[in-house]
């Protein structure tokens, strides 16, 4: 029997900042999804309301409540929301997506009752330097408060090592990886054909692309002075970012890019939502990232839909890859250019970069996994059984 107080319903809560598109914010929409159509009853609250990924939830029946916080400093009247919302539903299980999120349930589980609190750390080797003061107080306090947590999440090893050494309860840790969803990202000549003639790509152009939200994170200077020394030498080859972000961070990229000579060479995507079909666009992805990547998303959707990638040895990407792309050390650009022109030059084999995410990432592993390791925590009967009906198609 759980708090529900109905015999082997299990019912979970989400709290995240907002469901703007993001690979955190896909992996737990996908969670979301996966528990909803395991019978569980599944409540995702939301900092912020109007993201793009809302829509997929509310349409499979999975109830949003956005806590309309109105700002960095609105706290008090955010967090009198936040507790009533959770004291309504009465959980089994609150689950922390993100720093902020899994701080606030920490610290507020006293006003739970007896819900169980859950972290999702998404990150490893954070360069809390690049980020403002806030940014390094809610890591240090989360640090010494994650012991409040009955159990966290992380999504790598390296994440798990790395907050683990400063300060997190290692007993109470587990890495779950990212899931893939094999049957939306998949190959697709047609959305191909598309998104090239949409981006100005010509049939013969290499298409190299960095999907990512512009974010220091993600060293984005690093990919566009990789891309300057490969259009220096070759015609043949465009490049694409694929991703949003501050506008003042966004406009200095852009700056740099037309410094390097870019120019036309390189498409600004912005944000999308068809990811799956931007995958297919592109002839090598790229991750260029210095420090904090997890398990990546942007890598492993790619290498589902059969793109060969090159990335940076942050977090867990060369677990990820395997021997089936190609890693150098971070902020080198010069190898960034090598290994991406190594990749162009490679026989690709779709299959085989394709298979690895369908057998070792797949959602219904994580799922399985995210469902036993909370009903070791105790609560209702858990639903561990096969969490693989069917799901709708692509578009």
């Amino acid at each position: 029997m759980g708090f529900t107080g109905q015999p082997d319903v299990p019912t979970i809560v989400f709290l995240t900042r907002a469901l703007d598109i993001g690979g955190a914010q896909r992996q737990l929409v996908e969670l979301a999804l996966g528990l909803h159509r395991l019978g569980w009853k599944v409540h995702v609250l939301l900092f912020y309301g109007g993201g793009a990924l809302e829509p997929q939830l509310k349409e499979a029946g999975v109830e949003v409540v956005s806590l309309g916080k109105e700002g960095r400093w609105a706290v008090l009247g955010f967090v009198r929301r936040l507790v009533k919302e959770i004291r309504r539903v009465r959980p089994d299980f609150v689950h922390g997506y993100l720093d902020v999120a899994n701080l606030l349930l920490g610290v507020l589980r006293p006003f739970f009752g007896g819900s169980r609190v859950v972290w999702g750390v998404r990150a490893s080797n954070v360069d809390l330097s690049r980020y403002d003061t806030l940014a390094r107080i809610v890591f240090r306090v989360g640090a010494i408060s994650s012991r409040l947590a009955d159990l966290v999440i992380c999504n790598s090893e390296s994440g798990r090592a790395y907050h683990a050494a400063h300060g997190y309860p290692a007993a109470r840790m587990v890495v779950i990886p990212n899931g893939v969803d094999s049957k939306q990202f998949r190959r697709s000549e047609e959305a191909r054909i598309e998104v090239r003639a949409e981006w100005g790509i010509a049939p013969h152009e290499k298409l190299v692309g960095i999907v990512a939200r512009l974010d220091p994170m993600k060293d984005h200077p690093n990919f566009l002075h990789a891309a300057a020394r490969i259009a220096a030498a070759r015609q043949d080859v465009r490049f694409a970012c694929v991703g949003d972000g501050e506008p003042a961070y966004r406009a200095s990229l852009q700056a740099l890019a037309v410094e390097l000579g870019l120019g036309s060479r390189i498409v600004w995507a912005g944000a999308r939502t068809d990811m799956w079909r931007v995958y297919n666009a592109l002839d090598v992805a790229v991750s260029a990232s210095a420090f904090g990547e997890g398990t990546s998303n942007a890598i492993a959707e790619a290498m589902a839909t059969g793109v060969p990638c090159v990335a940076t040895a942050v977090g867990d990407a060369a677990a990820l890859i395997g021997d089936l792309g190609w890693i150098c050390l971070p902020r080198d650009h010069a190898a960034l250019a090598s290994a991406i022109v190594d990749a162009l030059a490679a026989p690709c084999d779709a299959v085989a970069i394709r298979a690895r995410m369908v057998s070792e990432f797949s959602p219904e592993r994580l799922l399985r996994r995210t469902a036993e390791e909370l009903s070791k925590l105790g609560g209702a009967g858990m639903m561990v059984t096969d969490p693989s009906p069917q799901r709708p198609k692509c578009p």
